[in-house]
């Protein structure tokens, strides 16, 4: 049973950082969740959504960040989720990794993924999002933001904007990105 260790505030006023002792996914793994019908085969991120609210569920490593709706306060929809969250089984240690996603299909994807991983995605994790290189072509990168950050407010302006310039000064300077 994962115990939660903290509860973090990020910058998006609609999503927590659970913060956990034990793991909650594989590493290298993270499950984005928007609706019931996409968490069906996973029983966590299922029993999250049938607690009336929440929008949105990030499972990566130890934290999960669930985003709600409006039309609650944090303090009671805490309490709820964190009834499944302690019953559910964690990770074992030896857990394999999961391979990565388009990894070795494209040498400019794979040094896209390698730069997101040093520069981008420790600091998206710390404030409990991630993001998903959805597609790479004709000097146009495709990125999904993922737990806290996809309803954020600054992840469609400044985080962006700082993701672009580092992959023009590390990869391409052509380069444009877009959320999706």
């Amino acid at each position: 049973m994962p115990k939660i260790f903290d509860i973090e505030y990020t910058p998006n006023p609609a999503a927590r950082k659970i913060v956990l002792k034990e793991p909650i996914v594989a590493p290298g793994v993270s499950l984005s969740f928007s609706s019931l019908q996409e968490a069906a085969a996973h029983p966590l991120a299922e029993a999250l959504f049938a607690i009336p609210h929440v929008k949105s569920v990030f499972m990566m490593d130890r934290f999960i960040t669930i985003t709600k709706d409006n039309e609650t306060e944090w303090d009671e929809l805490l309490r709820q989720v964190a009834i499944p969250i302690r019953a559910a089984e964690p990770v074992s240690a030896g857990a394999p990794a999961a391979p990565t996603a388009k990894r070795g299909e494209n040498p400019d994807i794979d040094r896209i993924n390698d730069i997101l991983d040093a520069r981008i995605r420790p600091g998206l994790a710390g404030d409990g999002g991630g993001l998903e290189v959805v597609s790479y072509s004709d000097n146009t990168l495709a990125v999904r933001y993922q737990g806290a950050c996809g309803s954020c407010p600054s992840s469609i302006s400044g985080t962006l904007y700082g993701i672009q310039s580092i992959l023009r000064d590390e990869f391409n300077p052509e380069l444009t990105v877009i959320a999706v």
